[in-house]
């Protein structure tokens, strides 16, 4: 949009609020023009079907939201990115709701770049946070910027395993873009504002409100070719997010995990209702590239791997563990071992990441 039209927009951007479609109507009857619609008549409301209070609406004065939004795109890395504008990316203006604004902080060409979204579980395993990690860090080191929603959990381990591999990721998130919610993540989100970029379509100043995650939830997946889901209990905002990318006509994948775990259930009905199954990157990316006919760079393989070096002990050990929660007493009786013979070998496969602790005595592989 032209600069000197985006004050005009901005008045009946935050005078219309939720009617989006009401604006659009207008625009289009005024060819596009901010301006004259602005300044359209109330006769000229009025045939357009447009009631009383929504004139009063057109003709409000919004000077100060105006300013407050003007002012905050002129600080350094900070754009307002109207619905029009050369760099507003095609695959979030092809869905149904998209937003006419964004406020974005970063790298904004990170909008128009090929996208995996990877959503999950706040409450996630120790196993899932690891999963989520590392498919991020292989599929931004293929190329593809990786967005999620900056929660804690899944989202926190996709945006930093991305960073890992020196790749890029994108967050979308739910309060004004000047706000870092939660406050667990806030440098995290500075890491992503320095190398990455955080999108809102919320002015600045916007709080937490629980109604709006789930409506930022269509952005994520409406911005990315596919959205991976790799934990989520059956009542989870991941899966609105899944939803909503089947709605777009996008790819949905699921990681699958123990039939013990309820955060992986959400998953299990995922991929009964369709949803691809994968395990590794490699497969996502060869769905991926069979669906949307992109092209890859296949992810940097590690050269090493801790557990072809144990002795022979130590992999009957691990093999005894297997990869749901099980008590050490367990462990010695599968194993044969003695409590102080399993606390030493534990101990060496924990610090070659190998295995992890988890709740009540228990320990899981990795």
């Amino acid at each position: 949009m032209q600069t000197d039209l985006l004050p005009d927009f901005l008045h009946l951007y935050h005078a219309f609020g939720n009617h989006r479609d009401a604006l659009l109507h207008l625009l289009a009857h005024c060819g596009g023009d901010p301006s004259r619609a602005r300044h359209s008549d109330p006769g000229e409301l009025r045939d357009l079907g447009f009631s009383a209070r929504a004139q009063a609406c057109v003709a409000a004065c919004n000077d100060r939201l105006v300013s407050a939004d003007l002012d905050w795109a002129a600080a350094p890395g900070n754009r307002l990115i109207c619905y029009d504008d050369a760099d507003y990316p095609e695959t979030l203006r092809q869905i149904a709701a998209f937003p006419l604004l964004l406020y974005a902080r970063g790298e904004a060409s990170l909008l128009r770049s090929p996208q995996i979204a990877i959503v999950g579980s706040r409450l996630c395993t120790p196993g899932g946070a690891r999963s989520a990690f590392e498919f991020a860090a292989a599929l931004a080191g293929a190329g593809l910027t990786v967005s999620s929603g900056l929660a804690l959990g899944i989202d926190a381990e996709a945006h930093r395993g991305a960073l890992q591999a020196g790749g890029k990721t994108l967050a979308v998130i739910a309060t004004g873009a000047d706000i870092d919610y939660p406050a667990t993540n806030r440098r995290l989100a500075e890491r992503i504002r320095e190398s990455g970029l955080i999108v809102s379509e919320f002015p600045p100043g916007t709080p937490a409100r629980r109604a709006h995650f789930p409506q930022r939830n269509r952005i994520i997946s409406g911005l990315s070719l596919a959205t991976l889901v790799v934990e989520a209990a059956r009542r989870s905002g991941s899966l609105i997010t899944a939803g909503h990318a089947a709605d777009q006509g996008r790819e949905v994948f699921a990681v699958p995990g123990s039939i013990h775990n309820p955060q992986t259930r959400g998953c299990h009905d995922l991929i009964r209702d369709g949803a691809t199954l994968v395990d590794s990157a490699d497969e996502l990316l060869r769905e991926l590239e069979a669906s949307c006919g992109c092209a890859f760079s296949p992810p940097v393989k590690s050269g090493s791997n801790a557990a072809s070096r144990l002795d022979p002990a130590h992999r009957r050990l691990l093999d005894a563990i297997g990869y749901d929660p099980v008590h050490s007493d367990v462990i010695a009786a599968r194993s044969g071992l003695t409590i102080e013979q399993l606390s030493s070998m534990l101990l060496l496969l924990e610090l070659n990441e190998l295995i992890q602790p988890a709740p009540g005595g228990c320990f899981v592989r990795t």
